[in-house]
């Protein structure tokens, strides 16, 4: 497997860093789309773990954030709809670029699921895999961690943008400092259902959440006060004709002290991964 540090142009011109993983032979290429606000180093071992099995794979930094923060974190006028218009858009033609005549599939972590319906080229996806990936609903997450929940969206977004121009959620462990539009888009879309579906007929005029119909799994933990069942069924709801199905896992039944929200990633968790190998596998057409 050889690893490559790799810059993406996206449409409207806005380079991403990115990390391209060879395979000495390619059965299939994956795109791993990121959480909000989370690095591509942070997914650097499941990717390898993905290549050695086979796969080619691309990871990336959204715009404004890790390498491709380019000047101010707010340039390039990043937020939740370029994300996954312009930048995963990008993401998947480079893909396409680099391993020909294969079939592609994503793997998104949180956000990098929730917004596959907005990307340009999502025809060209044979199958998702997700983790974590829910509508993130305040509404339907448990009483203490709600608390916490409104507290960040409502109350620490709009003063950090109001203060800082950004939001700094690297100050409470979530992720790397976002810029205004994602976050304010963020706190916009978990206070209702639906997650992306809050911005229908609104900043978004144009999707293909109605017509994506390829399979999908979607994981989520029991630990995950975020993408609980209630809300990985609230964002599936947006995808009418998606092939679906959703697995459960339970940490202490599988030997895990934790999995939560982010740590199928960890390399300590390694032996899940196969729920990712054995789903790509099984649709390599």
């Amino acid at each position: 497997m050889n690893k490559t540090y790799i810059s993406i142009i996206c449409e409207d011109g806005f380079p991403l860093a990115a990390t391209l993983y060879q395979p000495k032979t390619v059965k299939a290429a994956v795109m791993i789309a990121p959480a909000t606000g989370i690095k591509q180093t942070f997914y650097n071992s499941f990717a390898s773990f993905l290549a050695d099995s086979g796969f080619g794979v691309i990871c990336y930094d959204n715009r404004g954030i890790g390498k491709s923060r380019k000047g101010s974190i707010n340039d390039g006028d990043p937020s939740l709809i370029t994300w996954g218009r312009e930048d995963m858009s990008a993401v998947l033609e480079k893909l396409k670029d680099l391993f020909p005549e294969t079939t592609y599939h994503l793997v998104g972590h949180s956000a990098g699921g929730q917004l596959v319906g907005l990307m340009k080229n999502t025809n060209d996806l044979g199958s998702m895999f997700n983790f974590a990936c829910s509508s993130g609903s305040i509404r339907n997450m448990g009483f203490a961690f709600k608390f916490q929940a409104y507290f960040f969206m409502n109350v620490f977004i709009p003063i950090n943008n109001l203060l800082f121009g950004q939001t700094n959620s690297q100050w409470v462990g979530m992720g790397e400092p976002l810029p205004k539009t994602v976050a304010t888009q963020w706190s916009q879309w978990c206070n209702g259902s639906g997650y992306v579906a809050m911005a229908f007929e609104k900043e978004i005029d144009k999707h293909a959440y109605d017509e994506i119909d390829i399979p999908s799994l979607w994981l989520h933990a029991t630990d995950d006060s975020i993408a609980n069942l209630a809300n990985v069924k609230d964002m599936i709801s947006v995808f009418p004709n998606l092939k679906s199905e959703i697995v459960t896992l339970e940490p202490r039944i599988l030997g895990f002290k934790e999995i939560g929200h982010m740590k199928f990633f960890s390399s300590k968790n390694k032996k899940l991964w196969n729920y990712a190998v054995n789903f790509l596998n099984e649709n390599l057409k």
